[in-house]
């Protein structure tokens, strides 16, 4: 039995928002090692694709990391994600360098309790749901937290960031 459905294991976003005393419940779901996508675990979980926020980590041309909110059937708009980070050129880190950026692996990359601080910005859409769920930090594992826990623990801002 893995990790998230043991429910033993606590991951950094977990310990922070506890840490921090804000309300959050997790969900799991089976991924049996492989990578799915947001939309498919939104589908494991039985929850709209609208509510679960995929987190997508991008460097810019000054080399500055930033990380994305989006629903998990929307895609970051480059350009939106420019004009929100002052960037002339801005592209996804490769999956290869989200552990050390971060402290998490694709597929379980949590905005919230990443080893160092990023600029965060979640998807304005954020603001038509009462909840909503991200990563814990774990594949398989997602939190479930109301949109101000996750801005307020991520220190995000609520940007437009999706493409048409």
């Amino acid at each position: 039995m893995g990790a998230a459905k043991a429910g033993m294991h606590k991951t950094n976003a977990m310990r922070l928002l506890e840490a921090a005393r804000l309300p959050f419940g997790t969900a799991s779901y089976d991924v049996d090692g492989e990578f799915l996508d947001a939309v498919t675990a939104a589908k494991a979980l039985g929850v709209a694709p609208e509510a679960v926020f995929k987190t997508i980590v991008m460097r810019t041309d000054a080399n500055e990391i930033c990380v994305f909110c989006v629903p998990a059937a929307s895609e970051v708009s480059l350009k939106k994600a420019r004009a929100v980070t002052g960037a002339r050129e801005i592209a996804p880190v490769r999956a290869e360098e989200l552990l050390a950026l971060t402290g998490y692996v694709r597929g379980g990359c949590s905005p919230v309790g990443m080893k160092r601080s990023y600029r965060t910005f979640v998807d304005e859409t954020v603001t038509l749901l009462e909840e909503v769920y991200v990563s814990a930090g774990l594949k398989g594992l997602q939190l479930r937290l109301s949109p101000e826990t996750l801005v307020g623990a991520s220190g995000a801002a609520i940007r437009d960031l999706t493409a048409p």
